[in-house]
């Protein structure tokens, strides 16, 4: 900040898609009941993530496929090609001089990806002191709720 790095005036948002440590075999279908105290289908660390979700938000937000390795992880063909279970680093970049100023992981799921950018602006404008008069971004993240919360916190 001290250097002039970062100006602070636009700031620039997207996501990677990241391969998660999951095998494509060892997927269930979302509809199928899955009994995941059993051992023979989970790990007991899957077993004790899983223990610590809140049920209603996991079932809001039910994938089409589930991982019995890495349920977090999401099943997504974003970059084209073979379907996988993946994850998303969604990055926000001051434009001035290219500086990342903060990384957020998320499932590789787009709702998860754009509200993730809320959570890097506002991290950004606690830690720094620092409010963007621009975001830019993909159409992804051009979706009603989210001009909504710009034109409300920002605007």
């Amino acid at each position: 900040m001290a250097a002039g790095l970062v100006k602070g005036e636009g700031f620039a948002v997207d996501a990677s898609v990241v391969a998660a440590d999951a095998n494509r075999q060892r997927g269930v279908p979302a509809s199928e009941a899955t009994d995941w105290s059993n051992p023979a289908l989970s790990t007991r660390a899957v077993r004790e993530y899983l223990e610590a979700l809140d049920d209603e938000a996991f079932e809001q937000a039910v994938p089409r496929r589930i991982s019995l390795t890495d349920p977090q992880s999401r099943w997504t063909a974003a970059p084209g090609g073979p379907a996988f279970f993946a994850y998303s680093t969604n990055y926000l970049i001051d434009t001035e001089h290219g500086v990342i100023l903060d990384v957020e992981a998320t499932p590789a799921h787009r709702t998860a990806e754009v509200d993730s950018t809320k959570t890097m602006v506002d991290r950004v404008e606690e830690r720094f002191d620092i409010i963007p008069d621009r975001l830019i971004g993909d159409t992804a993240y051009g979706t009603a709720p989210m001009l909504a919360w710009w034109c409300k916190t920002r605007g």
